[in-house]
């Protein structure tokens, strides 16, 4: 019996995964991680036009690590101007993604687990809204919808159907409308700060 217990628990074991703060030593495996989960055509993506030149949302790149510390999934929120308000006032919003899963730990609740870290991540810095491009029968489970972001647009081809936000504060978007622009810190402004 003692080594039927031994081997349920080494099962298990394999499959745990923790939750952490992307960090510079992730940076590798993370650009592998998306490489092999989505291919080169990511970077030909509305969002990535966004997101290019630009670093993460401060404290709002995550990554799934598995029982080996060994970078297994990753997503990273970006701070942007989700069109302006009825007065012409920039909204501020976070974009989210991209979210990727390693293929072989698929299945395990890892992408659910980092878009529940993430938006309660971003709930606690106090952003109001989240913005993403993605399937809709994925990500309505997280509370993301359509209608928020109606009135908003991405830079390059994007599909409507896809385009999903999620308000953290009630009403954030609220007659929100125009293109989505990156508002956060440049990556090479931050490379010369740290030279």
């Amino acid at each position: 019996m003692a080594a039927v217990l031994d081997s349920v628990r080494a099962f298990f074991a394999h499959a745990a995964f923790s939750i952490d703060r992307e960090n510079a030593g992730d940076v590798v495996a993370r650009e592998r991680l998306l490489d092999r989960v989505m291919g080169e055509g990511r970077f030909r993506k509305s969002s990535e036009k966004v997101r290019r030149g630009r670093l993460p949302a401060e404290g709002l790149a995550l990554v799934a690590r598995d029982a080996d510390n060994h970078v297994i999934g990753s997503v990273r929120l970006w701070n942007v101007e989700a069109g302006v308000d009825s007065d012409g006032n920039a909204v501020p919003a976070l974009l989210l993604g991209p979210l990727a899963v390693d293929c072989a730990h698929e299945g395990k609740g890892i992408g659910g687990a980092l878009m529940r870290a993430a938006i309660t991540e971003a709930r606690d810095r106090g952003h109001g809204a989240v913005l993403l491009v993605g399937d809709p029968e994925y990500y309505e489970r997280f509370g993301f919808f359509t209608e928020p972001a109606q009135h908003l647009v991405m830079p390059g081809p994007f599909e409507r159907r896809r385009f999903l936000a999620l308000e953290l504060v009630e009403g954030w978007l609220d007659g929100a409308a125009g293109m989505v622009v990156a508002s956060g810190r440049r990556l090479a402004v931050e490379m010369r700060k740290a030279a």
